[in-house]
């Protein structure tokens, strides 16, 4: 069986595509309760995953029962943590196609490319290696698939890998590199097609940025990104694709056009501080100018901007966060999306947070400005703020009415909750 927590990943989807291409019959879940079998392949997308309770029993269950519980996704970027806390047999690091072709096969583990398991408590990584031929089998589709809302698509599907960007919090170049390596139009529009036969009325594409699709050295193939969206835009229609991400500086006046015609109309930027300072510290490359010229081009183009904006990065302080207040507020963006400073593992953010003093760490040192009787830390109130600014800046303003004022409260003091238990796990597997 293959499961992910409450949802049909994509990299559920796609295993459970392996394996049955391997001559098995594999069942596809996103309730874990329904996990079991002989082998089960357990996708998490969440370094939170590794100390919810409830993911640790279902481990010891499978075992118990007698199965094999093999863990791949993001989180296994930090092998050391998944082994220590939820004590897998197997951790598929990074691609793991192949690894589950290796595994299906009935090879030992030392032979599997991408792995990590224990023997003799000591932790044993294998050759670790990125494919180079991304075609693959179709993907595991559940019936059910339509049922599910992913940021407002039934699923996301992948049309390359890699970014030649090298932004701190990000694990996407350390993963999948800095070179891209792209998949083939005719499957990815079969891929689309099965989808849509599934029940996929909406469909996001993945990958980092979008626009990067079928690029050489960073520059932008405009006519390749064309010819992906129109060919997913005419299975799916117009306004039932998106294509989110998309980096400041990989825009052209032809991927306007094609993200125009073609897709629901919105691009999402990772503008993350209005200070060129904490841009550098997070090695984003994108000057603020150029953001300034992305979201001018957009408007030209009848494209509606929206943005990401991070606060308590190591090294932030006051007068970087209200340059981004003053950001936010010149771009007058038509969605936003605030988020604290999130370590993940492999990153330099993630290095950079663990090495941190208790006394310089946003995310814990208590607020004393003006949120302070809402009793937060600096870094949750600095999140709270920027997103009730967020409803202030819009081109149309937002009065924030109570129930959104507490929405975005426990949004903010759940992410800094988070984000401490985040870095209390790193720091106990890679202490200073």
């Amino acid at each position: 069986m293959v499961g992910a927590p409450g949802l049909y990943t994509y990299g559920a989807m796609r295993i459970g595509g392996i394996i049955r291409d391997a001559g098995f019959h594999p069942k596809i879940t996103r309730d874990l309760s329904q996990l079991h079998g002989e082998r089960v392949f357990l996708s998490l997308y969440s370094t939170l995953h590794l100390l919810d309770p409830f993911i640790k029993e279902t481990v010891r269950r499978i075992q118990h029962e007698g199965g094999e519980c093999i863990i791949g996704g993001p989180v296994s970027s930090g092998p050391e943590m998944v082994l220590g806390e939820l004590h897998p047999n197997l951790v598929v690091c990074g691609e793991g196609e192949e690894a589950v072709r290796h595994i299906m096969n009935g090879e030992e583990y030392a032979n599997c490319p991408n792995c990590a398991y224990l023997a003799d408590d000591r932790i044993v990584k294998t050759e670790q290696k990125r494919m180079q031929d991304l075609s693959f089998p179709p993907p595991l589709i559940p019936d059910d698939i339509g049922t599910q809302d992913i940021r407002g698509a039934q699923t996301y599907i992948e049309t390359h890998r890699g970014c030649f960007g090298r932004c701190g919090f990000c694990q996407v170049p350390r993963v999948f590199g800095r070179r891209i390596r792209s998949r083939d139009l005719d499957e990815i529009l079969r891929e689309v097609r099965a989808f849509q036969k599934k029940g996929v009325r909406k469909i996001a594409l993945i990958g980092g940025t979008g626009s990067l699709y079928r690029s050489k050295d960073g520059e932008v193939n405009s006519g390749a990104f064309i010819s992906l969206l129109e060919g997913i835009s005419s299975i799916m229609g117009q306004k039932n694709v998106s294509c989110p991400d998309i980096r400041a500086d990989c825009l052209t006046d032809e991927v306007l056009e094609a993200v125009q015609a073609n897709t629901i109309g919105w691009i999402f930027f990772g503008i993350e501080s209005g200070s060129e300072k904490v841009i550098g510290l997070m090695q984003k490359g994108i000057p603020i100018d150029k953001v300034r010229d992305a979201i001018d081009q957009c408007r030209q183009f009848g494209v509606r901007p929206a943005g990401s904006f991070i606060t308590g990065y190591p090294g932030e302080d006051e007068e970087d966060f209200q340059a981004t207040k003053d950001l936010m507020e010149e771009l007058s963006l038509d969605d936003v999306f605030v988020s604290i400073a999130e370590p993940i593992p492999s990153t330099p953010l993630a290095e950079l947070i663990c090495k941190q003093s208790p006394e310089t760490d946003l995310v814990s040192i208590p607020h004393t400005g003006e949120y302070k009787g809402l009793h937060l830390t600096e870094a949750e109130a600095r999140a709270f703020d920027l997103m009730l600014h967020a409803d202030m800046c819009r081109p149309v303003p937002r009065i924030t009415q109570d129930d959104q004022y507490k929405n975005y409260l426990n949004e903010a003091r759940k992410q800094g909750s988070d984000i401490r238990n985040v870095t209390r796990l790193l720091r106990q597997y890679y202490p200073r």
